[in-house]
């Protein structure tokens, strides 16, 4: 069975992304072992700089690489990453489970991203889209589409 840990900087506060995030944990858990984890977002001033913003992400990054999965698959997912279709992205999951690593760590950043550095050591970087959707929400979309990519993979039906 895949183990899949979601690594999210910010706390879900909206009650209606964390209704969602419940449901979609519900469904996966016939599934796979999914685990979310929240990382404290860095605090900025009202007009950070470059260089705060930089190292915010910094410290950011330091946090998140401790709870990454250890021997397993790291997926980034970024606005720059690439793009894949639900039966692409369930052939990703099969591969990684089929690999000997069946484990898989997703992070997801906060408001101003995800540091560089992070990035580059991503075995996969993913974007769900070249605009850009409010971090929350990709916590809930990523759910879906592995919600997704798991019944594609179990042979049942999805909604296309």
């Amino acid at each position: 069975m895949l183990n899949i840990r979601v690594i999210c900087v910010g706390k879900l506060k909206e009650k209606f992304f964390a209704e969602a995030v419940a449901e979609y944990e519900k469904r996966l858990s016939a599934f796979c072992r999914l685990e979310l984890i929240e990382i404290p977002e860095e605090r900025l001033g009202e007009r950070p700089s470059a260089a705060e913003i930089e190292a915010a992400l910094g410290r950011e990054a330091r946090q998140i690489e401790k709870k990454l999965l250890k021997d397993g698959t790291f997926i980034c997912l970024c606005i720059e990453g690439g793009q894949v279709n639900s039966e692409a992205f369930a052939r990703k999951l099969t591969e990684a489970e089929n690999s000997g690593r069946p484990r898989i760590s997703f992070v997801i950043g906060g408001s101003c991203g995800i540091a560089a550095e992070l990035k580059q050591k991503a075995d996969l970087r993913l974007s769900m889209s070249k605009m850009p959707f409010p971090h929350h929400l990709a916590r809930v979309m990523l759910l879906e589409q592995l919600s997704r990519a798991e019944t594609i993979q179990a042979g049942g039906k999805y909604h296309k």
